[in-house]
């Protein structure tokens, strides 16, 4: 089995190659069977990612960090996925202090005096926790949504939670995204309809006008682009 244990010990490690999403798609789930998660945020790549698993693992192992800061419309979109895909394993992540707990011991809305921090304990904390019971990870990420992320592999090591980080629409365009989800009249967040390209939580999360970059408007007023996920 390919793991990040075995990978980060030999870099000269022969790594799977693909073509696109699917091959790489059945791969991870044959290799990895339940051992894998896809940490799911319920955005536009979401929805082309869930449909394209329930194709292949009918009752996938889906986890979604719920801040306690999310959008109302972000928890619709949850529940119009379970009605679609009902053999889906979905599980919440909870961050250990409460909205309330958090202002009690840091201070009144944390993400707009530290997001970093806010971050590290509403999304990464439980986000660790819960990589601790897998092998690897599916994440939405994509090379055209920002700097950060134009050198990701279909396969990649991720030194922050040690595992292997699979990222099956790593070539995929905007545009790509959208008319797959035309196509098979896929179920989205409704915000997207809303000047609201991606989507985090509430507190954080700002509609944009024109033709901005998919990560506009997270974190408005602040220099951050990456909640911490994916930064190693």
């Amino acid at each position: 089995m390919l793991t990040y244990e075995r990978w980060s010990v030999n870099k000269n490690l022969k790594v799977p190659q693909f073509k696109e999403a699917t091959e790489c798609l059945k791969w991870a789930y044959n290799h990895y069977g339940d051992e894998i998660v896809y940490a799911c945020s319920f955005g536009a790549e979401s929805a082309v990612l869930l449909h394209l698993i329930s194709k292949i693992k009918k009752n996938a192992h889906i986890a979604f960090i719920d801040t306690g800061l999310h959008f109302k419309e972000t928890y619709d979109i949850i529940e119009k996925v379970r009605e679609k895909y009902p053999d889906f394993q979905i599980t919440f992540l909870k961050p250990n202090l409460t909205v309330e707990e958090q202002a009690n011991e840091f201070g009144q809305n944390l993400w707009e005096t530290n997001p970093n921090q806010c971050c590290h304990i509403r999304k990464v904390e439980p986000m660790k926790k819960m990589l601790q019971n897998y092998k690897a990870w599916i994440s939405g990420l994509r090379r055209s949504q920002s700097e950060t992320r134009a050198n990701l592999e279909y396969i990649n090591l991720d030194h922050k939670f040690k595992l292997i980080k699979i990222c099956p629409l790593i070539n995929w365009k905007w545009e790509e995204i959208w008319l797959y989800i035309k196509l098979y009249q896929l179920p989205y967040h409704v915000l997207h309809d809303q000047g609201y390209p991606s989507i985090g939580c509430e507190v954080c999360t700002k509609p944009v006008e024109g033709n901005c970059e998919s990560r506009a408007g997270r974190w408005a007023n602040h220099k951050k682009t990456e909640c911490g996920l994916h930064l190693n």
